[in-house]
């Protein structure tokens, strides 16, 4: 499993100016310690996807902010292209009203360094991390460019890791919060099996 802390994230790896509420905001790692962070790389503003994205994201962004997590947008635009897409209104392929940070890596450090910049193009792959309180990436997951990502699989996701730093149990395949966990032993493990009638 890939693992990034703080350690070499901050200050380093990911900082950056962001627009912020319709201002220019240098942000960094440091800022979001001791909270769940998604950090999600797009690749250009102006294009066609990456707003359905981003604004479904943002529109979302009180509900993981209840689970303790901030949401940030990136991609290897300036700071200034962001500001003139977040002004263009949404019916016309803008972002309109941002309530989350949307990070530019124009020099591209922050892309290379997650392991998503397509070299031959210089811009992203569709990236998301989920990283933990302590600095750790939890889960990824890399689309190419042609497909959006699901924002209720970004929430799913979340909940279940935190379930489990919770209750110390693991999430079967599709969990969700209204479904049963596995407790990690050879006999405890049996009892979510029964359950199931031998069905995850």
């Amino acid at each position: 499993m890939l693992r990034i802390t703080f350690k070499n994230l901050l200050g380093i790896i990911f900082q950056g100016t962001a627009v912020v509420n319709g201002d220019f905001k240098t942000i960094s790692m440091k800022d979001y310690k001791g909270k769940w962070l998604i950090l999600f790389f797009y690749p250009l503003d102006f294009t066609f996807v990456c707003p359905t994205e981003i604004t479904a994201f943002s529109d979302r962004c009180a509900e993981f902010q209840k689970l303790n997590t901030e949401l940030i947008a990136c991609s290897c635009d300036s700071h200034f292209s962001h500001l003139a897409w977040i002004q263009t209104p949404r019916s016309e392929g803008g972002l309109g009203d941002m309530k989350i940070p949307v990070l530019a890596d124009f020099n591209k450090d922050i892309a290379n360094a997650f392991g998503v910049l397509d070299h031959e193009t210089g811009i992203s792959y569709r990236g998301l991390f989920l990283i933990d309180p302590s600095g750790e990436i939890r889960h990824s997951l890399v689309n190419d460019l042609s497909v959006g990502r699901s924002v209720d699989e970004a929430f799913r996701t979340l909940k279940a890791f935190q379930f489990v730093e919770k209750h110390g149990e693991v999430c079967p395949a599709n969990w969700s919060d209204d479904k049963p966990t596995i407790k990690p032993g050879i006999k405890e493990s049996k009892e979510y099996f029964k359950k199931v009638d031998g069905h995850t």
